[in-house]
């Protein structure tokens, strides 16, 4: 890349492309990879909102820094407690209809460059909102806008959407071993 070229490239604070990133995948660093994307839009003056989909008011380590930080919107929706699959509770639904709500009209508001939708991925899988859900927000997704949707069990038509696709592996996980999360790691 040219002196100039990248200088030009460096001094615009909006893309004039958006893309679609998604993070899945059974290993760790879905939510860490959008995050560090945040710091990183930041440091080149862009807007950004985040949605935490079914992460309530869990003391989350991330939330607590987003908070703080100028530029940055955020908003978390679900429970404390983990969302069971198998028994899925009305309130559960409700706040990740809320969630999906919420981030549908932050993305169309014109007020963000960045929206990353943290576990909407699972969400879907768990059927609280509907894989045609996602796909109709990366249809509506204003052109500008860069959207990044996490979490494990990415729909395959929602991969076939996205710009960029990353899979995290686990080869290996303290979980396993029945190592708890530690605090500033995994929350």
């Amino acid at each position: 890349m040219t002196e100039k070229r990248l200088k030009r490239d460096l001094s615009s604070t909006a893309p004039s492309q958006g893309m679609v990133l998604v993070f899945t995948g059974e290993g760790k660093g879905k939510t860490t990879a959008a995050l560090g994307t945040v710091v990183r839009a930041l440091g080149q003056g862009l807007r950004v909102f985040v949605c935490f989909f079914m992460k309530g008011e869990y003391p989350y380590g991330e939330r607590n820094i987003l908070r703080k930080l100028p530029g940055v919107t955020s908003i978390s929706f679900g429970q404390e407690e983990f969302v069971n699959p198998s028994n899925l509770r009305a309130e559960e639904i409700s706040q990740a209809q809320q969630a999906l709500a919420a981030s549908r009209e932050a993305m169309l508001s014109g007020k963000y460059d960045l929206l990353v939708l943290d576990e909407i991925n699972v969400a879907a899988a768990f059927k609280l909102i509907s894989p045609e859900d996602i796909i109709q927000l990366i249809k509506d997704k204003p052109k500008y806008l860069e959207l990044i949707l996490t979490g494990r069990k990415a729909d395959s038509r929602v991969i076939e959407m996205a710009d960029l696709v990353t899979e995290m592996l686990k080869i290996k996980h303290p979980y396993d071993r029945g190592i708890e999360g530690h605090k500033g790691i995994e929350y």
